[in-house]
């Protein structure tokens, strides 16, 4: 099995020891991205939206590193701080999946990396 590390500039430096995304074969697993400014690493300003276009944004750069663009999606998993923030982080997400959607799984959890209030991870075939 190949396996190769994705790493771009696009996207926030991992915070622990694994990697914004690995590429097996045609099949890429991009690690789950928070609203880290990839400039600066710093967590950005504002509420869900902002910090969901961050984070689809984080993810794109991160897809398109390994050769692909968020149409390649097949599947996210959305994690939210607070479930009551739903709508508003679909509304952001909706915006970005446009067309053949990919399936996706949406749990709240107790507590993210860093405070955020959304994280998402995604699985690409290319």
């Amino acid at each position: 099995m190949e396996k190769t590390v994705v790493r771009t500039a696009n996207a926030p430096d991992a915070i622990g020891p694994y990697s914004q995304a690995v590429k097996s074969g045609n099949v890429v697993y991009a690690s789950g991205q928070i609203p880290l400014d990839p400039a600066t690493g710093a967590m950005i300003s504002g509420g869900i939206k902002e910090q969901t276009e961050r984070v689809l944004k984080n993810l794109k750069g991160v897809l398109e590193a390994a050769g692909g663009s968020l149409n390649n999606v097949v599947k996210t998993t959305v994690y939210l701080a607070d479930m009551a923030q739903f709508a508003d982080m679909n509304a952001v997400y909706a915006t970005y999946f446009t067309e053949k959607p990919p399936a996706r799984a949406t749990v709240q959890v107790a507590a993210l990396p860093k405070n955020a209030l959304v994280e998402i991870d995604a699985i690409a075939v290319l």
